[in-house]
């Protein structure tokens, strides 16, 4: 309950246009010192339950795994995690590639889905609770990488989990 409420703070915070990305290039240690908020450490914790969920608990821990073995003692960067991933995907799914879509782009996307009988329709675009005229900037070019799961009537949430990756601005 209080790690949902640290979320839907962040969340708050990240709807403004004044919020930052995750993962960003830095000139100076007063940037870096700007980069380690509470949105980069909620944000963050939130994007790796969204991908161990995608994956699955045990693609996920197999990643991490291969992450902490791969750099022990050492540094590491968050390409290397992402890259740690890939090896366990086998090529199935670029995480690195997915994963960036929501670690350069500051908020998060409002995903809208229409059914009409049998078919569904989904449609991204940036979420903005309110817009600053002082810090606006244009979020047409921003899109995510967005892992959809879903059930259908056929099947119950435990046995039958099916997923969607939304990587386009609209899709069936």
């Amino acid at each position: 309950e209080d790690f949902l409420t640290l979320i839907f703070k962040a969340m708050m915070k990240d709807t403004l246009n004044s919020s930052h990305p995750v993962s960003s290039a830095v000139q100076s240690s007063e940037q870096i010192e700007e980069m380690f908020d509470t949105l980069s450490y909620i944000k963050g914790a939130s994007l790796l339950l969204m991908l161990k969920h995608y994956l699955t608990k045990d693609v996920f821990q197999a990643g991490i795994e291969v992450y902490l073995h791969n750099h022990n003692y050492g540094t590491a960067k968050s390409d290397d995690l992402w890259d740690s991933m890939n090896e366990i995907t086998n090529g199935t799914l670029d995480v690195k590639k997915m994963m960036k879509t929501w670690i350069v782009h500051k908020g998060f996307p409002l995903v809208t889905v229409v059914r009409k009988g049998k078919i569904i329709s989904v449609q991204q675009e940036k979420f903005l609770y309110r817009v600053e005229p002082e810090n606006w900037t244009s979020d047409a070019s921003y899109l995510w990488h967005i892992p959809l799961t879903y059930i259908t009537n056929r099947c119950n949430f435990t046995h039958c989990t099916n997923a969607y990756l939304l990587d386009q601005k609209s899709g069936m």
